[in-house]
């Protein structure tokens, strides 16, 4: 399970997930830089963090380097909820309470999710019970199936292997 990510990791892990690219420090601490005051230093110490927790990739360009995300928000997203979810003595009741939480956008949300997953499961072993079977009205993007770090003994963590490594 990852552990969450900090304030500052999770505003830089903000902008490389958004932007979707290869980006910089400079890319990052400029973008940074409107919103708060802080060191070019800072930002290459916390993306170097992230590289070393196995959250980013780095590729040198001249004398710098070029970070793309390992994995996609929606995968930590998904990574937190379930380790939530899993560590309940009553994961049901855990479900019905966060379901409980959820405002009408999020629950239509979930149910276009269970319907992405009912329609690739060609078993319909994993169904939801009465969740319609109809496909969503907005097509929904199944997430990529991309390793999300997770935390070793200790302080050093499992670093996700490269696809072909």
């Amino acid at each position: 399970m990852p552990r969450p990510l900090g304030e500052l990791e999770d505003a830089v892990m903000t902008r490389v997930w958004q932007w979707n690219r290869p980006v910089t420090v400079r890319e990052v601490l400029e973008d940074l830089q409107q919103e708060r005051s802080i060191a070019y230093t800072t930002v290459m110490t916390v993306m170097d963090n992230l590289h070393q927790k196995g959250w980013v990739r780095r590729e040198a360009e001249g004398r710098a380097y070029r970070y793309t995300a390992v994995s996609t928000r929606a995968a930590y997203s998904a990574a937190l909820m379930n380790e939530a979810w899993s560590t309940s003595d009553s994961p049901a009741a855990a479900l019905v309470a966060f379901f409980g939480m959820m405002s009408a956008e999020q629950r239509e949300a979930l149910r276009d999710a269970v319907r992405v997953v009912q329609h690739d499961d060609e078993s319909g072993a994993d169904a939801v019970a009465g969740a319609p079977a109809a496909a969503p009205a907005a097509p929904v993007e199944a997430p990529a199936e991309v390793p999300v770090p997770e935390e070793a003994e200790g302080d050093s963590a499992e670093r996700p292997r490269e696809p072909g490594r």
